[in-house]
């Protein structure tokens, strides 16, 4: 295993902020007469925040294999959930469809911002919602821009050293491969991030979790990061009863145990 620990600044991610994203969580899209303002406003935040706050992304490059549904990574066993639901002619993934049995590699990685950022603005109700906005935008952008030096420098993966993307290709997902996150749709269950911070030890990117997994500081992402062409991005959705015992036994968890982590999956 190679492991990696990066500090960036503002100035450095903001560039890879998706700013749609940023008013979907307000609710609004860019035909709002209030977006152009908001923006203006989160831009001017930025620019302020500038020099005092920095995000941290941690990386780690590990062997891996597929075995069935599960990922084994440094002999540590990563189960993964497998849909159920797809159309005639097309298959139901898994993430561990996209890592070879035979042998492989993979990432695990974790980005976060300073919970500290936002502070001055407690008093103001509308530049406080920004700045949380924002440090969740901005622990997205370090994902992306972590993403984009794995895939390019050979001292970290560089898989795919001759990509030439922009900013705007990057934030639509041209590259190749994939990272999705703990909690998204292809890798819902929250309880595995326990696994991954046994490998990549998210305490180095200032990341402490709850008893039900949630990360601190809040605006944080920790997942997997897969190098395979043909690897997509897909929905899990929901899952039989079978599916779900054989699930609790690779997790080495009751059904209720694992039943609460996964609730939106259970068909």
């Amino acid at each position: 295993m190679k492991r990696f620990i990066f500090s960036f600044g503002i100035t450095e991610v903001a560039p890879f902020i998706d700013w749609g994203y940023f008013l979907h969580a307000w609710g609004i899209t860019r035909e709002n007469r209030q977006a152009n303002e908001i923006i203006s406003d989160a831009k001017e935040m930025l620019e302020e925040l500038s020099g005092k706050h920095k995000t941290t992304a941690i990386f780690a490059l590990c062997n891996a294999k597929s075995n069935g549904d599960d990922i084994v990574i440094e002999e540590t066993t990563l189960p993964l959930l497998r849909q159920q639901h797809s159309t005639e002619g097309k298959y139901n993934l898994c993430l561990s469809d996209f890592v070879s049995p035979l042998g492989d590699r993979i990432g695990l990685f974790a980005t976060s911002v300073e919970s500290t950022l936002g502070k001055e603005y407690i008093n103001d109700d509308y530049l406080r919602l920004i700045s949380q906005t924002l440090a969740d935008r901005l622990a997205e952008a370090t994902a992306t821009l972590l993403h984009k030096m794995v895939r390019t420098d050979e001292r970290l993966w560089g898989y795919s050293p001759e990509e030439r993307l922009t900013t705007e290709e990057l934030l639509s997902e041209k590259n190749q491969g994939i990272r999705p996150a703990v909690g998204y749709p292809s890798l819902p269950d929250q309880s595995i991030i326990f696994t991954i911070d046994s490998l990549l030890g998210l305490k180095d990117a200032g990341i402490t979790l709850t008893s039900n997994g949630a990360m601190t500081p809040h605006a944080s992402v920790c997942g997997i990061m897969i190098a395979h062409p043909a690897a997509q991005y897909f929905a899990v959705g929901k899952i039989d009863e079978e599916q779900l015992a054989d699930y609790a036994r690779r997790r080495r968890m009751t059904h209720d145990e694992i039943s609460k982590f996964i609730t939106k999956n259970i068909g």
